[in-house]
């Protein structure tokens, strides 16, 4: 095996004059170095593909590579790398999205500098805001986040290896999607790339296209040299390569009655893209229909964009394009709770979706239980929270204030109209008894494996040891798409129960058939089968023997396709998801307002998961959401400089420890929704996107001072209140 590094940009924006390789190519041990005239097709991407696998005559980004070099060593691999010469011409670079909308193109075979626009139109916004007696307008910024996964990313490609073109082994969180860009860079057919999934230390929707760029780049040189080539990120290397959570710049408008009923909304919502398009598309596609919020409000305009720019791109990262939006609608919401002289409990119960209500983009929520008042009791009543908050709003004394805010949303499951949704599995019984399992979704340590083998084992009422969980391996598993959007219990569970269904069939019809039975089911259960009234037939074990022995085929593939959804890009009108879920948390904080810290102490966490499948697994879910909102909420902030990343690793990049959890109180509820799996739906996004705006409502009721950027950091808080007080700035 070969070792890869690749040598990076010094410039985030500037023309690649010349790159003189020979110094490199003398070094004992170093046996191939490619640049971007060596690839196949340089650009991939799975919307638009405008990413370059090696930067050829522009660079777009500080995380753009240059040249590749593949080793006998990692040492000399390195040695290599800073040998190269790269001759550069600096260009002005853009490294603002509002700026960008009026620029000169970044990306010269594009019109403008505008990724994408969603529009969604309902009702007349002039006439609601003419109705209404009061009126708020305010601007909301939110941050770069880093995924943070403890596993930087790491790729093995392997030339010729059964069958193969070539063969990627990596920490790889969407195998197919990994497929697909390797090929297209290789110009070479899907069923000539395998890739398979190695246990993955953490992605949280950031092991997708720097994963691909890196398997292609991998992919490239094992061609070249006909030997297996690592190619490792370092965590600075990490940081500066790999794509970010979008920071979005939002303006919202809201009018409302003196009683508190919401009659418009206009928002502007503005996402940095960085320097390709990636999942830019999509993201703000979701942040479009979420972006009012789960209240019934008759006219809305809302227009969500994304700019390239020449700061480090952006795509997938747990929420989707649905904290930014939840943050400033939330903050929003209690801002006009204020304004009315209203509590923040009482506007939200006023405004919220009930069954049938509809919604944004005029669907009406009638398939499904519409829990949110449900959510929102459970979770004030368990903290107190009415209590609290007239505790909290009498004047505080002393440094230290403590304050309680909540932030409650409704999220569409699954990929919804941006996608097609569907997935599949392979189940096999095997003469013994035993079973085999392939998905065509991935286990990225949300607990998948175990979730579809309950399915499994539920169905066939056989023991969950019986089941081995495979790895995916896209010449074996069903191409399902991407293991995003929380789906993989509900579309991927479902593929599980049709397969685990199947199979069912099939040896209920054989032994009925066997023991000329006058039943139409029987009942499988304790890896045993059953007659009606209760006669064992067999062991499942000795049932899966006799069947093989007699010819019966034990294999099928499970598939699901979600429900059909519309939608009209041209008003934003529709039905965008098959269903939704819903979710209410509630934050409690000590600020101490002489020094900006703030402690969160308590969280309260309830949210619809449908049916939880397997409670310890969405309770996990919960703790983890919760870390990734706090640290969200105020501590974690990607530090770039006019395209320059400050903070590559995880000393500067700060992200929550034991110490910073609060106190937490999960609330799992449960209304089962007629198109999951047992009734189950969607846990793993929801339970992030309300912990930053739930803090800070928190913070601003502790500290009588409204924050409306991310994150919420001790100069924020210490400046207004040094200000307040006439104090010099800290």
């Amino acid at each position: 095996m070969l070792y890869a590094k690749v040598l990076r940009t010094k410039y985030p924006s500037a023309k690649i004059l010349n790159i003189n390789l020979d110094e490199a190519k003398k070094i004992p041990g170093v046996k191939a170095i490619i640049t971007a005239k060596d690839i196949p097709n340089n650009e991939f991407g799975v919307i638009i593909p405008d990413q370059q696998v090696l930067a050829k005559e522009r660079t777009y980004f500080i995380g753009d590579g240059i040249a590749l070099v593949a080793a006998e060593t990692p040492e000399i691999a390195k040695k290599a790398v800073e040998s190269i010469k790269v001759e550069y011409m600096e260009l002005p670079g853009i490294f603002d999205p509002l700026e960008s909308r009026n620029a000169p193109t970044i990306h010269e075979d594009k019109d403008n500098n505008q990724v994408i626009h969603h529009k969604l139109r309902k009702g007349d916004v002039e006439e609601g805001f003419k109705r209404s007696d009061v009126i708020l307008e305010r601007e909301y910024q939110t941050q770069f986040v880093e995924h943070a996964y403890l596993e930087p990313e790491v790729v093995i490609a392997v030339p010729y290896e059964n069958n193969s073109v070539v063969t990627i082994y990596g920490s790889i969180q969407n195998p197919f999607a990994c497929r697909n860009a390797v090929a297209s860079v290789l110009k070479i057919g899907f069923n000539q790339v395998r890739i398979v999934q190695n246990h993955i230390g953490g992605s949280f929707g950031g092991k997708d296209e720097v994963i691909s760029s890196m398997a292609a780049r991998a992919a490239v040189l094992a061609l070249k040299t006909n030997r297996p080539v690592k190619l490792k990120n370092t965590r600075e290397e990490s940081i500066i390569e790999s794509y970010k959570r979008h920071p979005y710049k939002l303006k919202y408008k809201v009018g409302a009655t003196k009683d508190g009923q919401l009659l418009a909304m206009e928002i502007e919502a503005i996402a940095d893209s960085g320097a390709y398009a990636c999942q830019t598309p999509f993201v703000t596609w979701r942040s479009v229909v979420q972006a009012t919020g789960p209240y019934e409000i008759p006219h809305v305009k809302t227009d969500t964009y994304g700019y390239y720019t020449n700061n480090v791109y952006t795509g997938a990262m747990r929420g989707y394009g649905s904290p930014q939006v939840i943050f400033a609608n939330e903050s929003l919401m209690d801002e006009l709770a204020q304004e009315l002289g209203m509590n923040p409990l009482e506007l939200r119960l006023k405004n919220i979706f009930h069954d049938n209500s509809v919604t944004a983009s005029g669907q009406k929520l009638d398939n499904h239980k519409v829990s949110l008042e449900e959510v929102i009791k459970k979770a004030t009543d368990s903290i107190n929270f009415l209590e609290k908050y007239k505790e909290y709003s009498k004047e505080q004394t002393g440094d230290k204030r403590k304050g309680i805010g909540m932030a409650i949303s409704y999220r569409g499951c699954s990929l919804g109209a941006e996608a097609v949704d569907a997935a599949g599995v392979i189940l096999s019984i095997q003469k013994d008894g035993t079973l085999y399992f392939y998905s065509g979704l991935a286990e990225n340590g949300q607990g998948l494996k175990t979730a579809f083998s309950q399915i499994v084992a539920e169905e066939l009422g056989i023991d969950i040891e019986k089941i081995n969980f495979m790895v995916v391996d896209t010449l074996i598993s069903p191409d399902s798409g991407s293991t995003v959007a929380s789906r993989a219990t509900l579309v991927g569970g479902n593929a599980t129960l049709d397969a685990a269904k199947k199979l069912k069939q099939k040896l209920t019809d054989f032994l009925i058939e066997k023991y000329n039975l006058s039943h139409k089911e029987l009942i499988f259960k304790d890896n045993s089968i059953y007659t009606p009234n209760q006669i064992k037939l067999m062991s499942f074990d000795e049932a899966a023997s006799s069947a093989y022995n007699s010819g019966v085929f034990l294999s099928s593939y499970g598939w699901y396709k979600s429900p059909e959804i519309s939608w009209d890009e041209e008003t934003g009108q529709g039905r965008p998801y098959f269903t939704y879920v819903y979710g209410c948390q509630i934050a409690e904080v000590e600020v101490d307002i002489s020094t900006g810290e703030i402690k969160v102490l308590k969280m309260v966490a309830a949210h619809d998961v449908g049916r939880a499948i397997n409670p310890a697994s969405v309770l996990g879910q919960f703790y983890g959401g919760i870390s990734m909102g706090l640290g969200y909420g105020i501590m974690e902030e990607l530090d770039t400089d006019e395209g320059y990343i400050n903070n590559t690793n995880f000393d500067e990049y700060l992200i929550p420890t034991v110490k910073d959890m609060p106190d937490i109180t999960p609330i799992i509820v449960e209304n089962p929704d007629p198109s999951g799996p047992y009734g189950a739906k969607s846990v793993g996004e929801p339970t992030l996107e309300l912990g930053a705006a739930a803090i800070a409502n928190a913070v601003a009721q502790a500290t009588g001072k409204r924050i409306r950027s991310l994150p919420i950091n001790l100069e924020k808080i210490v400046v207004g209140h040094s200000l307040k007080k006439g104090r010099k700035k800290k």
